[in-house]
């Protein structure tokens, strides 16, 4: 019984740490940024350019943003 606990928090503790190492470090990206940069990185290896992206629509505040600022 009690190395079937051990066992079972030396998993759990492994999944949590394979967890913590996922991503990517540094700023996020928006979707807009990541096509933007898409495209610059095809024009510059000559590859056909995908869609030219769109320019997001400008963020309107909802009242719930002052608990978070």
């Amino acid at each position: 019984m009690r190395c079937g606990r051990f066992v079972t928090v030396l998993v759990v503790a492994g999944a949590l740490a394979t967890a913590a190492g996922c991503g990517r470090r540094g700023p996020l990206e928006t979707p807009y940024e990541a096509s933007v940069n898409a495209r610059k990185a095809a024009q510059k290896a000559g590859q056909p350019l995908p869609p030219e992206p769109e320019k997001p629509v400008e963020d309107k505040p909802f009242f719930l943003d002052r608990l978070i600022q």
